[in-house]
């Protein structure tokens, strides 16, 4: 590196120049000054180790690197990092061209979904030109300039491609801002191999430290009028509450609008925790995987306003959990897209503010929901609580002998808990300033249905995207948020999950990072097992099971996939990648494992065998997800007419 300060000008390298600009940029929020990306993550290969490598190695005091497994894996780790910090700071992934590179756009697509920021470095096949094809390049037969980093494009808030060192100059900047903005997601500056190397005399000026505000957009004082005029009118209104309330910071300004005005609230996957108070409007989760309680307030809700969600079909029950004929809604969200789902009267604002505005509206108004609401609101949680004490409860032995011949509840397994009282049990532990993470398959439904996340004990599901494979680099990327050990940060995934990718217990490991990790283990992809009995009627393909005789492609009709459930032996698999490893059946050895582990050094798996398809109470409500309109079975025909009659629940709100 030449120092050329005296001209005006560093010469610096395109990597160089990289990672001394990322090392300088800061992030200023509510008066907190913190650096936007304090470390890079990656895994090198011949598109990025002479280029970005060197350039980490040489600066590793000002951006430390963590050497990681999976190029997918990693960038789950920024992207709950930044989850963790509410958007205020994330971490920048490397990886090399072709495969690298390509393993990062589902991570990419999980960030843009769930509108968190994460920045992406993949390294780009040679611009010259000279020495093509190279190793692992793409060659289109009519798009000579295209790469499979252009898979990046539609999965990401922001990308540009860098093929003359001075492009820098605008990129690095516009990155910054996409990062920084109210609709972010994945960055991507894609780096050609060669490119990374050349070097470039860039302004000194550009290397200075530079703050980046996270901005709070105002609520316009029109919109919060309208918005209270309708809280006003309403005589049944419900509070959804969405990501956005945890990423402002605003559960103390939902609160007060909550108490103040007698709402009920209800919690996305995202806005789970947004609530922190236990209170008689406190109500859990909503729509599919919510509580059957609030799914029933919804339906009678004639008025309700959303705070920081876009409000998936699992929110709504696929438009159907709305069913008053006068409902109406309102919105606030940062993005004007978002706020206007469902056809609602929006105020565009940041949701701490606006919450903020609309509280002093409605206390103007003297606004306050009728005695009879409240008490409607107050019975039916009353009778949830008591149905989700019984189901969480370690201490019932479950009851095989009040099945009904047709349930096919497993016995004969070695376990003895069901996944809710694994929960109930998880539950029983949590304290203040833990975290619980979930993503895919049964734990976030469980999770949102029956966690309790008041009083500090914060939920980190990510369902934007429901991505297989998040939830262990996710543990990691909340760690490195918070690294005081005596916070616990615990994984709940299923075996399913855990065997897809396993292997960032080994970074956890060599950075000595303390996560459990708790897998129930029901022998399958038992939440999808459970949707395909609702809509097919048969198992096919999602239980972990032997086939009898083995595969014999074409030689006649194979045997299903009916066998013994598969032995495999989870426990040896986490103990051999470096985690502390667990195998506890009853009540007591959970508490005993989860006792003596708190604050361990390292990864710790504890493997908790649990009564494949023995679920939550159901939320009671639909889903648009269509069995075949043509089939030679029964059964599936059958299922069909049962999901066109709930077609007839289904809405249109404009």
């Amino acid at each position: 590196m030449t120092d050329r300060t005296q001209q005006g000008t560093v010469r610096l390298t395109v990597a160089q120049a990289v990672v001394t600009y990322l090392s300088r940029q800061y992030s200023v929020a509510d008066g907190r000054r913190r650096r936007l990306i304090p470390a890079a993550l990656g895994i090198f290969g011949h598109g990025n180790v002479a280029g970005l490598g060197q350039a980490l190695d040489q600066l590793s005091d000002q951006l430390p690197f963590v050497q990681g497994r999976n190029e997918q894996a990693l960038v789950h780790i920024a992207t709950a990092y930044a989850k963790a910090t509410k958007r205020h700071a994330t971490l920048a992934v490397t990886a090399s061209i072709g495969p690298g590179a390509l393993n990062m756009v589902t991570g990419a697509g999980l960030a843009t979904v769930n509108r968190l920021p994460v920045l992406l470095l993949p390294g780009d096949t040679y611009a010259t030109r000279h020495q093509g094809p190279v190793l692992q390049q793409l060659q289109h037969p009519v798009e000579a300039d295209a790469s499979v980093n252009d898979a990046f494009r539609p999965v990401s808030r922001f990308f540009d491609r860098i093929t003359r060192p001075e492009q820098l100059l605008t990129a690095l900047p516009a990155a910054m801002r996409a990062l920084t903005g109210v609709d972010t997601g994945a960055v991507v500056v894609s780096l050609p191999q060669d490119i990374q190397s050349h070097a470039y005399d860039y302004p000194a000026e550009f290397f200075t430290e530079r703050d980046w505000p996270i901005r709070r957009p105002a609520p316009d004082g029109d919109e919060v009028a309208v918005v209270a005029r309708m809280l006003a009118e309403a005589e049944k209104p419900l509070i959804i509450a969405g990501g956005g309330v945890v990423y402002s910071g605003a559960t103390d300004e939902l609160e007060a609008l909550a108490d103040g005005a007698g709402i009920p609230v209800a919690e996305t996957f995202a806005g789970k925790g947004a609530v922190q108070r236990r209170a008689w409007w406190q109500l859990g989760g909503i729509g599919l995987e919510g509580t059957p309680a609030v799914n029933v307030l919804a339906g009678e809700a004639d008025f309700v306003l959303t705070v920081g969600s876009r409000l998936t079909d699992f929110a709504t029950a696929s438009h159907s959990v709305f069913q008053n004929p006068d409902v109406c809604f309102a919105s606030i969200n940062v993005s004007a897209h978002d706020a206007g789902r469902l056809g609602a009267t929006g105020i565009v604002a940041d949701a701490k503010r606006a919450l903020a505005a609309l509280t002093d509206a409605v206390r103007a108004n003297g606004t306050t929901t009728p005695a009879d609401w409240q008490e409607r609101v107050r019975a039916l949680d009353q009778q949830w609580r008591e149905q989700r004490a019984a189901a969480l409860d370690p201490g019932t032995s479950f009851d095989f002998a009040s099945l009904p011949d047709d349930s096919d509840v497993v016995r004969g397994t070695d376990a003895a808990l069901t996944q809710g009282q694994l929960i109930g049990l998880l539950q029983e532990h949590a304290r203040s300033g833990d975290t619980i993470i979930a993503a895919a398959g049964g734990p976030p439904g469980d999770l949102l249905k029956v966690w309790d996340a008041t009083e500090g004990r914060f939920a980190h599901l990510e369902f934007g995207f429901s991505c297989m494979g998040y939830e262990l680099p996710a543990a990691i990327g909340v760690r490195l948020a918070e690294p005081d050990p005596s916070r616990r940060v615990l994984s709940l995934l299923g075996d399913g999950t855990f065997l897809m990718a396993p292997t960032e217990l080994v970074t956890a490991a060599q950075e000595r990072l303390p996560v459990t990790i708790v897998i129930p283990e029901n022998h399958g992809y038992q939440v999808i097992h459970r949707l395909q009995m609702v809509r097919s009627g048969r198992e096919f393909g999602n239980e972990f099971r032997y086939r009898d005789g083995g595969l014999k492609i074409g030689s006649g009709k194979p045997a299903r996939l009916e066998g013994d459930y598969l032995r495999v032996d989870l426990v040896q698999t986490a103990a051999g990648l470096g985690a502390r490893a667990i195998r506890a059946t009853t009540a007591d050895e959970v508490r005993t494992a989860l006792a003596e582990t708190r604050g361990h050094e390292g990864p710790v798996v504890l493997v908790v065998p649990v009564i494949p398809h023995a679920d939550l109470p159901g939320a009671g409500v639909w889903w648009d997800v269509a069995p075949a309109e043509v089939s030679e079975q029964e059964t599936v025909a059958r299922l069909r007419g049962e999901y066109e009659d709930g077609l007839a629940s289904q809405r249109w709100y404009g």
